[in-house]
């Protein structure tokens, strides 16, 4: 999860013993210091032999073990088949779903469920019924959504009688409905299961599983259900609970009673996430009902709600001048509100455009941070006029990478505005050649990504693709992955060549470095320091090894200090470690993606990708829950203090320094 693009206990009794008290949203288990000393598991070859096996993705060494008469082999093959994902293990795996052992059959129903294989549907839907195990029954029934066909999705949307006041399986039911809206499946049935399901009788897993899948299904239109959804986003005790519904009533906008609740969660929630939540649900369609609120909410003593404010006005502000948004701007001392409304005030113009653009150009030239520079060049992406000035100071020598980054991300937003000039079309095209050929990773791979457009037609105008192999024979793999796809795709493009499988670093360029693993203890901690404050995590290293391994390795070597965190959303995550400072610096190795059965709840730290098996040293921090993140990051640490801190971080905080600590 670049810019582009972010629990499996330790123990399996730990994990059922948590299950029977209410399925906890926490990442992992609670830490105690007794046990920040614990050897980790991987003192035992065996376990070494099945972690290999599954960073080197060798099913077939990993399928035997599945037979082991140790419980604890055939939990642990079934596990590192999750994160192999090969569907050839499906029929071993779906045997193992009658083990003797329930921890076994935890682990077989969330590997079947990481395959997304429908050839699995039948036996997991029949496990479902007989299982007598409550997390089993729960992995069951939210694997079953991973896998569940359109066909079958109607079983999901009502449970057999028989566990209808069952807790795990209310709970399972709404996590599978949620990983069914994920792939589209879904029905009026489940939606209206889902609504059910936020009610307060239900436990706090099932009604978070259901907003959120109200939230994030696409394509529902929840105006008739609106005063159950409403309900839930004023009511429910838990800020995450209300953040995800406050989301789902932008599908619920034309009910009459929506804009006014929206403005109320956005002024007095007590919680900032909430508050993101409602300003972000707001449409345009009711831009008149609720502007005083986001007006209100540029105020905001937290500065992402007074960014999520901005970027309200941005995407949906009309017949206002812009000359009054670039007054609110000057009025704000955070940079990040203040360069989004200047961009609103130059998207909207009116008579005194130009004074506008001079003064986004001034404060440009004003400034000395990096970022700072990045976002008001983002600004003047609304601003066609501008062209002159963005590029040259995207092409500019001797500057920071980030400005250049963020200059070409602005060009091509200009380029893909309806009043770009027609007669600067081939001017453009010229300088997202002459982009390609900068050899800045950044600057290419968005410019590559333009001319492969269909709504830009550019193949018209690039005969071959020659300056784009020059451009990609000249990267360094696995570091510069991200560019290499982009122009290989671009290539492909113009060619109308089907495109090629990327070149995923394989594990032997990179192996596990199994003495630096056991070395590492189970309870480790680092500590960061940041410019606003500490903040502690918890490493995991039973459950990544080979990450945790690296970030240790990386922290020994001061890697990350000095470092920046150059992406930050707002109720999602804030993100760091780029060697280059904009998300499109990597390390010179790839690691593997370790799939654990984690979950991303409020403070998982997971690490970056640009696809399956391409992490490397860039990492984020979660704000609040995100489960459609789970099973396709890999999480190798959890926040234990400073989310305090977390929540206040900024693009380009830096990270002053991460030591080790016990």
């Amino acid at each position: 999860m670049t810019y582009h693009l972010l629990c499996r206990l330790a123990l399996a009794s730990a994990f059922v013993s948590a299950a029977a008290a209410g399925f906890t949203a926490c990442t992992a288990p609670p830490q105690t210091s007794a046990t920040a000393t614990v050897a980790n598991k991987f003192g035992d070859a065996t376990l070494r032999q099945i972690a290999t096996a599954q960073d080197e993705r060798q099913s077939a060494a990993l399928l035997p073990f599945l037979s082991n008469p140790e419980a604890l082999y055939r939990r642990e093959a079934a596990l590192a088949l999750a994160s192999v994902q090969d569907k050839a293990a499906v029929p071993a795996l779906t045997a193992r779903l009658t083990d003797a052992d329930a921890s076994v059959r935890v682990a077989a129903a969330y590997a079947l469920g990481q395959t997304a294989d429908t050839t699995a549907e039948t036996a997991l839907r029949e496990r479902v019924l007989q299982e007598k195990d409550a997390l089993a029954r729960f992995t069951a029934l939210e694997a079953l959504g991973k896998c569940v066909s359109r066909a079958g999705l109607a079983g999901l949307a009502k449970l057999p009688p028989a566990l209808g006041a069952d807790t795990a399986a209310v709970s399972g039911q709404a996590w599978g409905l949620y990983r069914a809206g994920l792939r589209g499946v879904t029905s009026e049935a489940a939606a209206g299961r889902l609504v059910q399901l936020l009610a307060l009788m239900n436990p706090y897993r099932a009604r978070l599983a259901a907003a959120n899948a109200l939230a994030r299904t696409r394509g529902l239109n929840l105006t008739s259900y609106a005063p159950a959804i409403s309900a839930s986003a004023q009511n429910d005790p838990s800020y995450a609970v209300r953040s995800a519904a406050a989301a789902a009533l932008s599908k619920a906008s034309a009910a009459p009673t929506v804009p006014a609740v929206l403005a109320t969660l956005a002024r007095r929630d007590p919680d900032y996430r909430v508050r993101i939540s409602a300003l972000r649900a707001m449409t345009a369609a009711q831009y008149a009902p609720v502007k005083e609120s986001a007006w209100a909410a540029l105020s905001d003593a937290h500065e992402h709600v007074a960014l999520a404010a901005a970027e309200f006005f941005l995407a949906h502000a009309s017949g206002e001048p812009g000359v009054l948004f670039l007054e609110k701007a000057n009025k704000l001392s955070a940079w990040r509100p203040r360069a989004t409304l200047l961009a609103t005030a130059l998207k909207l113009g009116g008579p005194e455009k130009n004074a506008i653009r001079a003064a986004v150009q001034e404060r440009y030239q004003a400034t000395a941070d990096p970022y700072e520079k990045g976002y008001l060049l983002k600004a003047m992406g609304e601003d066609p006029a501008a062209y002159e000035f963005v590029r040259n100071a995207t092409f500019a020598t001797g500057q920071p990478v980030v400005i250049g980054t963020y200059g070409i991300e602005a060009l091509v937003a200009m380029r893909h505005l309806p009043s770009f000039p027609a007669e600067q079309h081939s001017t453009f095209a010229l300088t997202m050649q002459r982009a390609v050929g900068t050899g800045d990773v950044a600057v290419m791979g968005t410019a590559a990504e333009a001319i492969r457009d269909p709504k830009l037609d550019m193949r018209r105008v690039f005969a071959n693709a020659t300056f784009l192999k020059d451009a990609r024979d000249k990267l360094v793999l696995p570091r510069d992955l991200e560019a290499w796809q982009s122009l290989q795709q671009t290539i492909d493009y113009l060619e109308k060549k089907q495109p090629e499988p990327f070149p995923v670093a394989k594990a032997a360029t990179h192996p596990i470095d199994w003495a630096a693993v056991q070395a590492i203890p189970a309870g480790q901690r680092a500590r960061i320091r940041t410019s606003k404050g500490e903040v502690m995590f918890r490493l995991l290293i039973n459950e990544a090894p080979g990450s945790v391994a690296s970030f240790v390795q990386l922290v020994n070597q001061g890697f990350y200090n000095g470092k920046n965190f150059h992406r930050v959303v707002p109720n999602f995550v804030a993100q760091g470690g780029c060697p280059r400072g904009d998300g499109w610096g990597s390390s010179d190795y790839n690691l593997r993606s370790e799939f654990a059965n984690l979950r991303y709840g409020e403070g998982a730290v997971g690490l970056a990708s640009a696809g399956k098996d391409t992490e490397s040293c860039q990492w984020f921090i979660t704000h609040a829950p995100t489960p459609h993140l789970d099973g396709r990051y890999t999480i190798f640490a959890q926040v234990v203090s400073g989310m305090d801190v977390v929540s206040r971080l900024e693009i380009g905080d830096r990270i002053e320094k991460i030591e080790l600590v016990r």
